[in-house]
């Protein structure tokens, strides 16, 4: 699976802050919202929050802006939507949880790394 450029920089930036289980998921046969998800997980909420922030602000520096953003307060699971991707930044325990990776099981899907 080949990843636009944009979801590319966002895992590489997520990766920076040493951001765990990195996974692309592409959703262009599974919905009609978004081509893409990446999940990534963080040890603690300010983790999360640092792996958020580099993440827009190495897309920021690409001319792209989320055009919805949440979960900045609680520090447990940040949504930064692009439109044509979303990035989900999780705790270990809420992305089991809400488990993304299993509800989207058949979606083809990438490891990019830990």
């Amino acid at each position: 699976m080949t990843l636009p450029r944009a979801v590319t920089r966002a895992a590489q930036a997520a990766r920076e802050k040493k951001a765990q289980d990195l996974v692309a998921l592409d959703l262009r046969q599974a919905c009609s919202f978004t081509d893409h998800f990446l999940l990534a997980s963080g040890t603690n909420q300010r983790q999360l929050v640092a792996i958020a922030d580099a993440v827009s602000l190495a897309l920021r520096e690409l001319g792209l802006r989320p055009h919805h953003v949440e979960g900045y307060p609680r520090r447990e699971w940040i949504l930064l939507d692009y439109g044509a991707f979303i990035v989900h930044v999780f705790t270990p325990r809420v992305r089991d949880f809400y488990g993304l990776d299993r509800l989207w099981g058949q979606a083809p899907r990438q490891e990019l790394g830990s």
